[in-house]
């Protein structure tokens, strides 16, 4: 008998402790989430602000103001870079205090946050410059039918023929630091407008150098399959936008 009692007080032991751990796991659980790794991206070396955009569909200057980077021009690797703007309420919430049994007299007028994304300034809206073909080719890929990293259009050639500048502008990124680009250069034409070129077999200009409508910038490369393609985007304050509503009508066919 007294085996027994033991036994069972043993047992009930290990099924208090289960329970405790369990509620433990609860209480842990309901804890406030801290924020996704993904609403973040941390800087490389060789990275520019201009890239970490690109590579996520942003503004360059949209990141700047959320981080607070003046023209961006100095990041550094192993920076935390926000991918969204601040939430409206985030500040409220970390200061309210806890919730009273009893209601207070009067709840004050909510704080108008300086950081809300209403109070940040439109981007610009900027003309589109005059555009001319990349290179010569069909399109063998429409926009936004390409699976992966990029949306823009795939261009068919052969290998080592000029790539061009489709508008006049100053490069931003020429290198191959972007994962599904291969050697890529990125044209700003002005505030509004930027483009891209990628899969090149080889790069003829480098970042900050200003090009002309038409110059040589690069030789076609090998694209998906292994097959001479020429990658082309162009973006709209950040956003990518269909290349075959800016470029010349009669080069479509």
């Amino acid at each position: 008998m007294k085996r027994d009692r033991v036994a069972h007080g043993r047992a009930t032991l290990a099924i208090a402790l289960l329970v405790a751990g369990a509620l433990c796991l609860a209480a842990c659980g309901s804890s406030p989430r801290p924020e996704r790794s993904r609403d973040y991206h941390i800087v490389r070396s060789g990275e520019t602000l201009f890239t970490i955009a690109w590579r996520y569909g942003k503004d360059w200057r949209e990141l700047a103001r959320w981080n607070d980077l003046g023209d961006g021009s100095l990041i550094f690797p192993g920076q935390l870079i926000k991918l969204y703007p601040p939430p409206g309420g985030a500040q409220a919430a970390a200061t309210t205090p806890a919730r009273r049994e009893t209601a207070p007299a009067a709840t004050p007028a909510p704080a108008k946050r300086s950081d809300a994304p209403a109070s940040l300034p439109a981007l610009p809206s900027e003309p589109p410059p005059a555009w001319v073909w990349p290179t010569a080719g069909q399109v063998v890929v429409p926009f936004g039918e390409r699976p992966g990293t990029g949306t823009g259009v795939l261009i068919g050639g052969k290998h080592g023929q000029p790539v061009r500048a489709a508008a006049a502008g100053r490069v931003v990124y020429s290198g191959s630091g972007l994962i599904g680009y291969g050697q890529l250069i990125i044209v700003k034409h002005n505030d509004t407008y930027l483009s891209a070129y990628g899969h090149n077999a080889s790069l003829l200009v480098q970042e900050g150098e200003t090009v002309g409508r038409g110059q040589h910038i690069a030789t076609m490369g090998e694209g998906p399959g292994r097959e001479p393609r020429l990658h082309f985007e162009i973006r709209r304050n950040g956003k990518p936008v269909d290349p075959l509503d800016y470029l010349p009508a009669q080069a479509k066919n």
